[in-house]
């Protein structure tokens, strides 16, 4: 009886928690919005990560649990740079320069084409053609809600940050489930906050004015990014990518635009035309079919 229990409890959480992923991930592009009033990109991410390393110290100074070797260190720090500085740096940088929070999140989100591809090359996971369908009608829905927006100018810098988040987090989700699945998540996620704390002061420092205008939007927000996002939604997502396949995994990102466009309309009065809802739909309709197309 009690096997049954914890097997439904199991299954209800691998339910719940993609959808609580979503909800969560698209956050961060709104929490940036606020956050950027007080600080520039790389300063306020600098005072994210080093709240966050300090969380982490404390966690694993309590709980001791067992750090990775060598090798595991050093794959954790590429993990930590790709994942938490670089892609990180490329969304907060697309909202700074003027891209729409709605849109911000939309370049990251062509990530299960770019990973769909790369894990069927190098970890072996098959892709099958009604996946490949849903990869297909993603992308169009995304294609859909870019319509009409403008690509250059300060934009254009936006946009061309979005594309290194892109870059970085498809490569940091593969790389991660390729070398990091066996280590400790909060040892990992250690030492991956702190070397990403390391590389984004040193930019930080050598390229912005480092002033912070302190306020309780600014100090919420953060808090918000920091403990929800950087160590919650980041432990959820490798919690994931242990237990599905990454293509799976990653057609989740299908999702965030859409949630993110619909939090921003209600927060920002960011407005939705009927072309960019019918993409939206689009992009819902791949991530089931993505799913429910598993090999």
């Amino acid at each position: 009886m009690k096997q049954v229990q914890k097997s439904d409890l199991e299954t209800l959480i691998g339910r719940v928690a993609p959808i609580v992923f979503v909800l969560l991930w698209s956050t961060g592009f709104i929490g940036t919005k606020y956050v950027l009033n007080g600080a520039e990109p790389l300063t306020y991410l600098t005072v994210r990560m080093m709240l966050v390393v300090a969380i982490m110290a404390v966690i694993v100074a309590w709980v001791r649990p067992v750090w990775p070797d060598r090798a595991g260190v050093g794959h954790s720090i590429v993990a930590g740079l790709l994942v938490q500085g670089l892609y990180l740096a490329g969304t907060v940088f697309a909202v700074a320069h003027k891209v729409p929070v709605g849109l911000s999140a939309l370049i990251p989100g062509l990530q299960p084409i770019f990973t769909s591809i790369l894990a069927s090359r190098f970890l072996g996971e098959r892709v099958t053609p009604l996946q490949w369908g849903g990869v297909a009608l993603g992308l169009a829905g995304v294609l859909l809600i870019l319509h009409g927006r403008p690509m250059t100018g300060e934009a254009g810098w936006g946009w061309f940050a979005s594309g290194i988040s892109l870059i970085t987090i498809t490569v940091g989700t593969l790389y991660q489930k390729r070398y990091c699945g066996g280590i400790d998540w909060r040892t990992g996620s250690f030492i991956q906050q702190l070397a990403a704390m390391v590389m984004l002061g040193i930019g930080a420092l050598a390229l912005e004015t480092n002033v912070i205008h302190w306020s309780a939007e600014f100090v919420l927000s953060v808090v918000w990014l920091a403990v929800v996002l950087s160590i919650g939604t980041v432990g959820l997502l490798y919690w994931l990518l242990r237990r599905q396949a990454s293509s799976q995994v990653a057609s989740l990102f299908y999702l965030v635009p859409a949630v993110t466009a619909l939090m921003a309309f209600v927060l920002f009065d960011e407005k939705l035309d009927a072309v960019a809802i019918i993409g939206m739909i689009a992009c819902g309709a791949a991530v089931l079919l993505v799913n429910r197309a598993r090999p």
